[in-house]
């Protein structure tokens, strides 16, 4: 496995990195075999967080008799000192460990800053030993510039992939001209990208990134070992093929990072909701057609516009009206297939 140094950090993390929030989705037994295949395969870098339920868990489960073969990252979502020093000592336990290599402040909107208490708790538990490194996760372009150029975080995760803009992509050449490594979520556009060597082939220019990709079983995890061990060159058919996804996705699409699912009053499953007619299109769409699902589609209609899944969502999409569109096409899409 390919390996690059990140960052300030002088960690030598391998390229293609484990995401470790799909394994919530799996049974004990099942996550620890792919996990352990993973490490096994070559990969030595694991990313998980506190919100991601027994994600933590199992990655502790995995590796508590290697820990030191392995390179864990994990996050907290809290924005107050005591949960925040509750969260670490849980994470702690649920690893199975007595340190975390990157501890990441999660989807950090306001960045902690070197007067943050939050922040002084992090350098304290680094002079401690219990943290090896402080790192931050953000979906805000503006959250991850600041976080860059102050000079207090060791890395950055931030959704860098093919379909990503100039602007974004610019934060790549921002960390490496501040020695701030970077990890790059959502690699596959939150699941729209339904061609794995396209996603893949488009971070062999970069030597600088480390890329995680959510993994949950043992065909996807073969998937990305297999890629890695033959690396897909970026060529005109990819450069064509990410053409066409951008002129159909537009900028206006949901990245199905969650945020605003805990604002909506209607309990409505926005982030696969908002972007049903582009899964319909790049998924099996018969997953999509059940009662269950034409149930969650309904929902929709109990929007009432409070507008608070905006101020939650970290790309300030017009969700309500994604949503409206969204139930139209699938209505649209039901009337016309034969199910």
């Amino acid at each position: 496995m390919r390996k690059i140094v990140l960052g300030k950090t002088n960690l030598q993390v391998t390229k293609t990195a484990f995401g470790a929030l799909p394994i919530q989705r799996r049974a004990i037994e099942d996550a620890v075999e792919v996990l352990s295949m993973a490490k096994d395969a070559g990969i030595n870098f694991f990313d998980t967080a506190r919100a991601y339920t027994d994600s933590e868990k199992k990655v502790g489960i995995a590796f508590k008799n290697c820990r030191e073969d392995v390179i864990i990252a994990t996050k907290t979502h809290i924005t107050n000192l005591d949960d925040v020093k509750r969260n670490l000592e849980t994470s702690l336990e649920m690893l199975q460990t007595d340190y975390i290599d990157i501890y990441q402040f999660h989807n950090a909107k306001d960045v902690p800053m070197i007067d943050s208490l939050m922040y002084q708790f992090m350098v304290d538990m680094k002079n401690q030993g219990v943290i090896k490194h402080i790192g931050v996760s953000a979906h805000s372009y503006d959250s991850a510039v600041k976080a860059v150029e102050s000079g207090l975080y060791e890395t950055l995760q931030y959704p860098i992939f093919c379909l990503s803009d100039e602007k974004d992509l610019g934060l790549i050449q921002k960390c490496s001209d501040n020695n701030v490594g970077i990890i790059a979520m959502k690699g596959m556009g939150g699941g729209l990208i339904d061609n794995p060597k396209v996603a893949f082939s488009f971070f062999e220019k970069y030597d600088n990134i480390s890329t995680i990709w959510g993994i949950q079983s043992k065909e996807e995890l073969n998937d990305f070992v297999e890629l890695e061990k033959n690396p897909p060159v970026m060529d005109g058919v990819f450069k064509k093929e990410i053409k066409k996804y951008k002129e159909e996705l537009g900028g206006n699409f949901c990245r199905s990072c969650g945020y605003c699912l805990s604002a909506c009053p209607a309990e409505i499953k926005i982030s696969n909701c908002a972007r049903m007619s582009q899964l319909l299109k790049r998924a099996v769409w018969q997953d999509f057609v059940s009662d269950t699902w034409q149930e969650n589609m309904k929902k929709i209609e109990e929007c009432i516009e409070c507008r608070k899944c905006i101020e939650k969502c970290p790309y300030s999409l017009d969700i309500p009206n994604l949503l409206k569109k969204n139930l139209k096409e699938y209505n649209e899409f039901l009337d016309n297939k034969v199910i």
